[in-house]
């Protein structure tokens, strides 16, 4: 890859990076909101550098400078000029270089979606951090829970608040291949970027499954079958649904919100 060629892959990744974090929010497919700044200063940096390679080299199909290079280097015992035959490789990269462009051309041209159920389906257990004390929940019904409030009432909550009440969530669908007729509203959720991603799955009963990866809203009450009382453990991370509802992908895929309440 020529030096000029080098120029035009950093103005395209400066391009690229600037389009997704700048422009629009399609950067929350890859990292957490926080890395924002960071990502608009990184697009920055490259298209100065891209920029400065440009002005320097010179873009593609633009006439090549005479340096002059070729008639001052020194000759070699056989009379060969020793520039002559080293010169070329000294403006030229790696050919797999050429492979950068692949990504770059990605998110240009269509941007990839964010994680969901394949990654979801390999993932094993919830994680959900320990919780010390539980707020009331409010009277409304049915109550609108994060994945991670209803996964830590069932199994953390010795008052059982959740006993007989009926509960609002959202997450996406990742089918269920160990039991039949069940499936998994899940969340992935994000410390840093994809690469990191863990996952917050609640067994549905009671409905159909909708098509893997669909973003759904699910309103039920707890499904005792399975394992322990509620509010211990071992109780099963389960709900039976009285309702599934399509919805629209959130904006940041991977923050475990809260819906709002109907």
């Amino acid at each position: 890859m020529r030096r000029h060629v080098q120029a035009v892959l950093l103005l395209l990744t400066g391009a690229a990076v600037l389009h997704i974090s700048l422009l629009s929010e399609v950067y929350l497919r890859y990292v957490k909101a926080g890395l924002r700044p960071f990502l608009i200063a990184s697009a920055v940096l490259l298209l100065v550098l891209g920029v400065v390679g440009a002005v320097r080299d010179g873009l593609p199909f633009a006439p090549r400078r005479d340096t002059g290079e070729e008639e001052d280097a020194p000759a070699d015992a056989d009379g060969d000029e020793y520039g002559h035959a080293h010169g070329h490789a000294h403006g030229s990269g790696p050919r797999v270089a050429w492979v950068l462009f692949l990504p770059v051309l990605a998110l240009l041209l269509y941007a990839p979606p964010a994680l969901g159920s394949y990654t979801a389906a390999r993932e094993t257990g919830n994680a959900v951090a320990r919780v010390a004390r539980f707020d009331r929940l409010p009277d409304t019904d049915p109550v609108p829970l994060a994945l991670s409030g209803f996964i830590a009432r069932v199994q953390q909550d010795r008052d059982r608040s959740l006993a007989g009440r009926t509960v609002l969530m959202t997450g996406f669908v990742t089918p269920a291949k160990d039991r039949a007729g069940t499936w998994y509203l899940t969340r992935l959720v994000v410390s840093c970027c994809a690469a990191d991603s863990r996952s917050l799955r609640v067994r549905v009963h009671g409905a159909p499954a909708p098509p893997a990866d669909t973003w759904v809203t699910v309103t039920g009450t707890w499904h005792s079958g399975g394992g322990g009382g509620l509010g211990t453990a071992t109780a099963a991370v389960a709900l039976d649904a009285r309702s599934v509802e399509r919805v629209d992908e959130p904006v940041n895929p991977y923050q475990d919100t809260t819906p709002l309440p109907r």
